[in-house]
């Protein structure tokens, strides 16, 4: 008996300092010794969890669940049948999860008067309106549970809800008031009011939110606080995938990209280990982001199949894989349906950019302005850098691909700007790219020349080879430095259509199919003002164009 007392100090002291092997290993031998009391069961549980033991997290908890039935103890068992089926959500067992919310909601139930544990349930309430696809309804109940935690001052409640409901905001592209949710829930983790398991979901919900806001600063600032969470627990294992997975996905951003690359293979490594499969897969995504920015299309390719393995979406990064690949009319297949099927704000923005993109490289500009104009009204009501950035850079595209290389100057700086501020050199690179031909199509050969400099040298850095490999820049313009309001591409198409060429072996000199050779050869006639590719190609011999 004196031995078993011994253990359970131990561990509690242990769980206290949040050495989780050893708190697990001193209350295992007690528990052994002599069954340990419910709250015992549940410290047990909690360092199993922390430790990536989902299997002895839930084994522990159902004997927690028992102890405090045996013992009286109605409204704590519930809560412990909550947390069980919480946990059997995430693994996917859902038929399990629904028993344990049955058992739950009995209890609750049976007990007069409100209590902390009803609001503990409308996060169940929540999942279910979420999974249905009514984030309002979702977002309702959620707020219905943040009210419940603070009217009884159970801050775990109140900030898991509060995060919850802020992400369902953001998504539903309420970002401002998402945001301050968000901020709300990090103030009770930063005030140390949390317990252990709660801390971690915040820490990582929060996290989230930021990204689907695209709001890179707070994120950064959040992930370098939860990656100091998780050094001060060096047994952790729970919660540091998903933070290594932010860590790689910022300093992508910020260009360290073989450094980015090391972080999320560690990422998938550590998520193995606590068999999170989802966190693993979207680790696999950003893996796959880089490989293809940098021309490593097989490996790249391979990350994305293992991505949607997992149950990670691997698009818009497929999509714009399949055209750095030539494939431009698979590319635009895709991200047609992905925007058609995007029903919420925060599902449209992440995929808006990569439309422009892919429609202008098939030459579908009406489609790209359509897609670039709905980007800026997005971007006008979350007040975001990054998103406003995002938006910049696509008018600029767009503008340019019409013939108004003026508007498309002055949308190009200020995304160029932005994307320095936000330490970005990739996306500035692929700006300040732009920018080139604008003063090109200007007559500003010198501005030209020096934006397409630095940033082909930006490119060098990042080893971003499908950027060097594109056409020399400087050939694209003519005698006069009027592109008429071409684009590289269609000037490639006009001079292969001038030089006799016809459609199909212009698809395939240039890889793309003659579908869309067909629709920049109709851009190509409307910019010109001619019907025919006969008049077209003799435009081209009148002005310089070859």
């Amino acid at each position: 008996m004196a031995g078993a007392v011994d253990h359970i100090e131990r561990g509690r002291a242990f769980y206290a300092s949040r050495a989780w092997t050893d708190a697990h290993e001193s209350l295992s031998r007690a528990d052994r010794v002599q069954p340990l009391a419910a709250e015992d069961l549940e410290s047990l549980a909690t360092s199993a969890y922390m430790l990536g033991r989902d299997a002895d997290y839930v084994s522990a908890m159902e004997r927690a669940y028992q102890a405090h039935l045996d013992g009286g103890a109605g409204l704590r068992a519930a809560r412990c049948a909550f947390w069980i089926a919480i946990n059997l959500i995430l693994r996917g067992k859902l038929g399990g999860a629904t028993g344990w919310l049955g058992r739950a909601r009995r209890l609750v139930e049976g007990q007069e008067g409100d209590c902390v544990e009803r609001g503990y349930l409308l996060l169940a309430d929540m999942f279910a309106h979420e999974a249905a696809g009514d984030l309002e309804a979702a977002a309702g109940v959620a707020a219905q549970a943040t009210a419940i935690g603070a009217s009884f001052g159970e801050m775990d409640l109140h900030a898991l809800a509060a995060q919850d409901q802020g992400l369902l905001l953001i998504e539903l592209g309420r970002v401002v008031e998402g945001l301050a949710l968000l901020d709300e829930a990090m103030v009770a983790v930063t005030a140390g009011e949390l317990s252990p398991m709660i801390n971690g979901f915040v820490y990582c919900g929060v996290i989230t939110g930021c990204r689907a806001a695209h709001e890179p600063r707070r994120a950064q600032e959040w992930t370098e606080a939860l990656a100091a969470w998780c050094e001060q627990q060096p047994d952790l294992v729970s919660f540091t995938g998903t933070c290594l997975v932010h860590r790689a996905e910022i300093m992508a951003l910020h260009g360290a990209w073989p450094e980015a690359l090391g972080e999320a293979r560690r990422a998938a490594e550590r998520c193995a280990l606590a068999s999170n499969v989802s966190t693993a897969a979207q680790a696999r995504y950003v893996q796959g982001e880089i490989h293809r920015l940098r021309g490593e299309f097989a490996a790249a390719e391979e990350a994305y199949r293992d991505a949607r393995r997992g149950g990670c979406d691997p698009q818009p990064g497929l999509a714009l894989l399949r055209l750095a690949q030539g494939d431009g009319d698979v590319a635009a297949a895709a991200i047609g349906r992905l925007v058609e099927e995007a029903l919420q704000p925060a599902q449209r923005v992440r995929m808006l950019p990569a439309c422009v993109e892919i429609m202008l490289a098939i030459g579908d500009v009406p489609a790209a302005r359509r897609a670039g104009d709905e980007l800026q009204a997005l971007a006008e009501r979350w007040t975001g850098p990054m998103l406003a950035a995002l938006a910049a850079h696509a008018r600029g595209a767009v503008e340019l691909a019409d013939g108004d290389a003026r508007a498309a100057l002055v949308a190009l700086r200020r995304a160029d700007e932005t994307w320095r501020a936000l330490d970005a050199p990739y996306e500035a690179a692929r700006a300040r790219r732009l920018i080139a031909r604008c003063c090109r199509a200007l007559g500003d050969d010198d501005s030209a020349a020096l934006e397409l400099d630095e940033a082909r040298a930006a490119f060098e850095r990042l080893g971003a080879a499908p950027d060097l490999d594109l056409p020399e820049e400087r050939s694209t313009g003519t005698r006069d430095g009027a592109t008429h309001g071409l684009t590289p591409r269609e000037l490639q198409v006009l001079r292969l259509v001038a030089a006799g060429r016809s459609n199909r072996e212009v698809a395939g000199e240039l890889v793309i199919s003659q579908h869309t050779v067909a629709r920049h050869l109709q851009n190509i006639f409307a910019k010109l003002g001619v019907a025919s590719r006969t008049a077209a190609s003799a435009f081209a011999h009148a002005h310089g164009l070859l």
